[in-house]
């Protein structure tokens, strides 16, 4: 099966509902980017008029774990993906439409490939940068995925 951005968008409502009623939508996924986008609203919010930290998070992570699933399936390979650090820097309050980007699918390829030669676990290092409606950045993720192959 192919991992699209529909299939991505139905996946949440059935295995993370959190992120699927805050409003975290994948909005555009191929084989180096990955965007994923959500609106300030009442059920997203904080008590400072912005988008919760965490509801960030969720889309931030999104964008790269959604990079990481589509790498693992068109290796053949069974791969298990595990977060195991992130850091955050929040530099604007995040008020409308914030849009997240990972651009790195490159260093996925990489990881993977070593996984599969090495028959060892692998950590990649992925950032996703959220934007706003004017391209002012609002927040910057940084995750740290681990790669092993099963056995």
């Amino acid at each position: 099966m192919k991992i699209t951005p529909s299939k991505l968008n139905k996946y949440l409502m059935f295995k993370l509902p959190a992120a699927y009623f805050t409003g975290v939508r994948t909005t555009y996924l191929d084989d180096t980017k990955c965007t994923v986008s959500v609106k300030h609203r009442w059920i997203n919010q904080n008590p400072f008029n912005s988008m919760f930290w965490a509801v960030q998070g969720m889309a931030a992570e999104l964008t790269t774990g959604a990079l990481v699933m589509k790498k693992i399936r068109e290796s053949g390979e069974r791969v298990s993906m595990l977060v195991a650090n992130n850091n955050a820097s929040f530099t604007k309050k995040a008020t409308g439409r914030i849009t997240f980007e990972c651009v790195e699918g490159h260093k996925i390829d990489e990881a993977i490939k070593n996984a599969i030669a090495t028959k060892e676990g692998q950590t990649v290092w992925l950032n996703a940068k959220g934007v706003n409606a004017d391209g002012i950045e609002v927040s910057d993720f940084n995750f740290e995925w681990t790669l092993k192959v099963k056995n």
